[in-house]
């Protein structure tokens, strides 16, 4: 079954735009999803967590892979950036959060869908917001009525994350992914 994806990235170590756009480039090429749209490029305080600003975008992907897969595929993409997890909200090489699933609502020991603080983190629903303005969270509602609630988290937007050949985030995209 195809489902659209909401996949949050961030990364606050080393060279943290340089794994958001290898992170990007890896999805692209990846051959059991499609990305439909990337969201710009943000900059956030840590929120529940440590160390330096971090970078961060939400991208929608299509896909019929499981959700057990998608989070291999997430820690995958984690580990090749050189991810370690000291403690819990330790600074990161890069962080892929599975965010929404579509409609589905999933709790099990290893995945939570809808992420379960993402109606919280300005960092999350800002570029999600960018992409899908009328975005809901499954048992929530609307992405952007919990926004508000947000609005003391420092964010700034930066501008279009690329891939590392510098590709466009979405060609023609104009608009919401729905």
């Amino acid at each position: 079954m195809q489902r659209r994806w909401m996949l949050g990235l961030g990364a606050n170590l080393g060279d943290a735009r340089g794994a958001l756009e290898r992170t990007l480039t890896r999805l692209r090429q990846h051959s059991d999803l499609q990305v439909i749209a990337v969201s710009s490029l943000w900059r956030s305080a840590p929120v529940d967590a440590e160390g330096p600003d971090f970078l961060n975008a939400v991208l929608a992907i299509d896909t019929a892979l499981a959700p057990q897969a998608m989070l291999m595929l997430a820690q995958s993409l984690e580990s090749e950036e050189g991810r370690v997890r000291p403690h819990r909200n330790a600074p990161r090489t890069l962080d892929v959060d599975l965010l929404l699933a579509g409609s589905l609502v999933l709790d099990t020991p290893l995945l939570t869908l809808p992420h379960p603080r993402m109606h919280q983190r300005a960092f999350v629903l800002a570029p999600l917001l960018e992409i899908d303005p009328l975005a809901q969270i499954p048992r929530l509602g609307g992405a952007a009525d919990w926004a508000s609630a947000c609005a003391g988290q420092r964010i700034e937007k930066l501008g279009p994350l690329t891939d590392i050949a510098g590709e466009a985030p979405w060609a023609g995209h104009s608009g919401s992914v729905q």
